[in-house]
């Protein structure tokens, strides 16, 4: 009888078991996820995109646009819709994301295509972090050119760091995907880690102080440019940069000419230029509407890194659940959920909310997570199809193209939503159209649903360029690294040049 009893016990006992198993699996999963990619990506490639995309864009990004925000309106008093102008000035520098790539896929600065370039674009986010902290009363046209040349450093190692991804993306498609997912999620954490304490660090030594905290990151840069492994290139040819310019542009114009590139093109740019930006408006109104929340510095931190959390929720979701799902099924819903998500700024400037007593807080944090999750569920297909549209030999020249694009819309979203907060009269006292321009807003997100059919319906997965365009990369394994990195140009331009 003792023994039948415990046999209850002991099938317990392995159901525990194997439910704690299962768990460890589950903390354990992402640090092998992590090792596989240093294991078959190189791991100063793997802390590159790490450092680049997590510390000086995604911490550097919490710190920057919180404490940017703040000495727009409290140094400069600006009114919301300048400073929402002024904003898209200092992103500038990322609409001329192929000239960075053009430098980088065919003028090597002593025998290396992108080392020099993360050293010196560190050297110049450092230099202007820093000119920007240790100067007072700078007039705004000054500010402006420190916060530009900021942002011309983080695009500088973005479109480098960008070219190493997309190199691997084609050398290693089955990983395709992990590697966006591990950009946008050191991007997320970053982000947290910024948000975070970027309210606290602006209470405590001001905007200015934060921009020399900023600095940091920017010297992290020069590590990784010090650091990443890349083969030398001997007998640099610098008396042909003149012609490997011409021919990247030949083949990037050979390349949007095709048809299963230059339509993913359109949809891309349509749909973040439609998408229009009110933010400087909910900020003003978060932080000076008398019948506002009043929210203080730590409070608009935090709602930012619950928004932060949510960009990190966006990308565990595509990576887990829509990852195998057609481009179209996936963008599909998230720009319909995006649109509906935006009304949620409605319940917190209507304050219907205050009738059922929910607190300003409440409201605002979770349209942070909600809004923040599924614009980068939006955002995360778009990454891995503009990875798949790279052709081989200028992936960095063209992957920058096709991210200018994008920053081209989002420049177009961020002043026309400039336009419609001061046609709208939205002011730093004045917020009773706010209401007009969220609504707007929201119908305008849902618009790119009419042309989605501009998107290849394919496996993500799946090579969307004929193969020519990519046939420079079908090597055998035991091609010597060396001679993938010096592909010409000009063989990729002929065979299209001769085609037509």
């Amino acid at each position: 009888m003792d023994q039948e009893d415990d046999f209850p016990l002991e099938g317990q006992f392995y159901k525990f078991k194997n439910q704690k198993d299962r768990i460890l699996e589950l903390i354990w999963k992402p640090y092998y996820w992590f090792r596989m990619l240093c294991y078959e990506l190189h791991w100063s490639f793997v802390s590159g995109v790490v450092i680049i995309y997590g510390i000086n864009q995604g911490m550097s990004l919490g710190l920057s646009k919180i404490s940017t925000q703040y000495y727009m309106k409290d140094e400069q008093r600006l009114q919301p819709s300048e400073a929402q102008i002024y904003a898209g000035v200092i992103q500038i520098p990322w609409m001329v994301k192929p000239l960075w790539g053009l430098l980088t896929d065919t003028l090597p600065i002593i025998g290396y295509r992108r080392r020099p370039y993360f050293i010196l674009a560190g050297l110049l986010g450092a230099f202007a972090m820093l000119s920007l902290s240790l100067n007072h009363k700078l007039q705004l046209a000054s500010a402006l050119l420190c916060l530009t040349g900021a942002s011309a450093a983080q695009a500088v190692a973005d479109v480098t760091i960008d070219a190493c991804v997309t190199e691997n993306s084609i050398s290693h498609p089955s990983l395709a995907s992990d590697m966006q997912s591990l950009c946008g999620v050191s991007s997320s954490v970053g982000q947290l880690i910024g948000y975070t304490i970027s309210g606290f660090l602006v209470h405590l030594i001001g905007s200015k102080g934060v921009f020399g905290v900023l600095s940091i990151p920017a010297a992290l840069v020069i590590l990784v440019g010090m650091m990443l492994h890349e083969p030398f290139i001997h007998n640099v040819a610098y008396r042909q940069v003149g012609q490997k310019f011409l021919d990247a542009c030949k083949a990037m114009w050979m390349a949007l000419k095709c048809k299963n590139v230059w339509r993913p093109c359109l949809y891309m740019y349509v749909s973040l230029a439609v998408s229009l930006h009110i933010h400087e408006g909910m900020f003003y109104w978060y932080t000076d509407a008398k019948d506002g929340p009043l929210f203080s510095k730590e409070i608009v931190g935090t709602i930012s890194s619950v928004g932060a959390v949510g960009n990190l929720l966006g990308v565990l979701l595509y990576q887990n659940a829509f990852t195998n799902h057609p481009f179209r099924f996936v963008l599909f819903w998230s720009q319909l959920l995006y649109g509906a998500s935006g009304l949620l700024d409605l319940i917190l400037v209507s304050r219907v909310k205050l009738q059922f007593g929910i607190p300003d807080y409440v409201v605002a944090v979770c349209d942070a997570a909600i809004s923040h999750m599924i614009g980068r569920l939006r955002w995360m297909p778009l990454l891995v199809l503009s990875s798949k549209l790279c052709p081989s030999g200028i992936e960095g020249t063209f992957f920058a193209l096709l991210m200018s694009i994008d920053h081209v819309g989002s420049l177009t979203a961020t002043w026309a939503g400039g336009l419609l907060l001061h046609t709208l009269n939205v002011t730093r006292t004045q917020f009773d159209n706010l209401w007009m321009a969220i609504v707007i807003r929201s119908f305008s997100r849902i618009l790119p649903i009419g042309i989605l059919f501009l998107v290849p319906n394919s496996d993500p997965s799946a090579s969307i360029l004929p193969a020519e365009m990519l046939k420079t990369k079908k090597c055998d394994d035991d091609l010597d690294t060396q001679k993938l990195e010096r592909a010409p140009l000009v063989t990729f331009v002929d065979q299209h040049l001769g085609d037509s």
